[in-house]
């Protein structure tokens, strides 16, 4: 029979360290509350509830903090298979590189015999680099018992949970220790702690992508989100933002310096550089954004290239469709967002404005410089231009009555 497990999230904690008038678990790692990082683990670990507070008819209580984001399932699962084989309470501790500050995990042999906290430690105790973690594991059946009997004879005369240790094992049970990485079980407190966390966030997500097939140049100046999803065979070049909402297909390459956020990036296609992809993006196979382009809430079909200085919002481009540079979608009248929709294999002359709501057939040809306000058939060429006029000989005319106006703005400005 499965065992059921109630995990308690200690998540009560003002921001008075963090400085701030949030909680101090909602503020973000890889853009996202770092408790939800916590509740993700439990998940993994196969918790069968999440809650604040003690509840009854659960065989496994798991005690952890809401600011220990970098926190897996791994350690979580030691402890739970550390009370299914017969233990009372089971700590998560680590390996300190610096113990000082931490509680120190005594053992004898395989039990854990006690957790003494460092002011209250001899110095021999302090010797000991086996921390405690916080995190905890107890047996649900005994658990408010246990709770009960937990006291306040301590150097800061405060009801410590780390006494359930020689509570257990003078009522004749038994108690024992697993380890997690250090690193897991950083916790956080101030805003300079929040940019640490971040980092080792980051730095552990880029090994796994790139474990799994993804290519990073550059990897410590990529940032991902909580769930940015970069297929294998992705290239992802230096000095990359993925925001959240991001999906990358096998065979994609983000260039330097672009910015994606709820996008879909399909196979083969190719972001940037200087490239933004906001929320709604859906970039065809082998399709192209290149550089200082920007695609919002709108679908660059397959092959088809958006390749410079373009803004393309609210649109639909056909699959092999050609933008020129300049171009943009004229998609908001200052009240309301419009569709542009262009068909498939059209061009799309250079510095053209096509105001929203408009329609362009397959294959049609858009001038240079134009802007379409009418819908645009299949086949068709549209001019949405003034009429070029040429007037030969006056060039040298401008010129010196804009030479002489200079002047006379020179001497002016000199008599006042």
């Amino acid at each position: 029979m499965e065992r059921t497990c109630l995990a308690i999230i200690l998540a009560a904690g003002e921001s008075t360290r963090m400085k701030s008038a949030m909680s101090k678990v909602l503020h973000p790692v890889a853009g996202r509350a770092m408790i939800s990082h916590v509740v993700d683990a439990l998940a993994s670990a196969s918790i069968s509830d999440v809650a604040l507070v003690v509840g009854k008819g659960y065989d496994d209580i798991l005690v952890v903090f809401g600011d220990t984001p970098l926190i897996t399932a791994a350690p979580l699962e030691a402890a739970r298979d550390g009370l299914a084989a017969g233990n009372d309470v089971v700590v998560i501790g680590f390996q300190a590189a610096d113990p000082t500050g931490y509680g120190r995990l005594i053992v004898e042999g395989d039990a854990l015999v006690a957790i003494r906290e460092h002011r209250d430690a001899s110095e021999e105790e302090r010797r000991i680099t086996y921390c405690n973690g916080g995190l905890m594991a107890i047996d649900g059946r005994k658990a408010l018992d246990l709770l009960d009997r937990v006291g306040n004879t301590n150097a800061k005369g405060e009801y410590y949970l780390t006494d359930l240790v020689e509570i257990v094992r003078s009522l004749g049970g038994r108690a024992i220790a697993v380890e997690a990485p250090e690193e897991e079980l950083t916790g956080c407190n101030t805003r300079a702690e929040l940019a640490y966390i971040e980092r080792l966030w980051q730095q552990r997500r880029r090994h796994e992508l790139m474990l799994a097939g993804v290519s990073m140049v550059a990897p410590e100046t990529v940032f991902l989100s909580w769930d940015t999803a970069l297929a294998q065979d992705v290239l992802v070049e230096p000095n990359v933002v993925f925001g959240p909402g991001v999906r990358v297909e096998s065979g994609a390459i983000i260039h330097a310096f672009s910015h994606l956020e709820g996008a879909h990036v399909r196979a083969g296609a190719a972001v940037g550089p200087f490239a933004r992809l906001r929320t709604g993006a859906d970039l065809g196979a082998n399709s192209k954004v290149g550089n200082f382009c920007e695609v919002k809430k709108a679908e660059i079909g397959a092959g088809a290239k958006v390749s410079h200085l373009t803004y393309i919002g609210d649109a639909f481009v056909g699959a092999g469709t050609n933008i020129g540079a300049g171009t943009i979608t004229c998609n908001y009248d200052g009240v309301n967002k419009h569709v542009t929709r262009i068909g498939a294999n059209a061009f799309i002359g250079s510095n053209s404005a096509l105001v929203a709501p408009v329609s362009i057939g397959d294959g049609a040809l858009i001038a240079s410089g134009s802007v379409i306000t009418e819908d645009v058939p299949a086949d068709a060429v549209a001019f949405g231009r003034a009429r070029q006029e040429v007037k030969p000989g006056r060039a040298p005319i401008l010129r010196e009555r804009y030479k002489a106006e200079k002047l006379a703005r020179k001497i002016a400005k000199a008599a006042e």
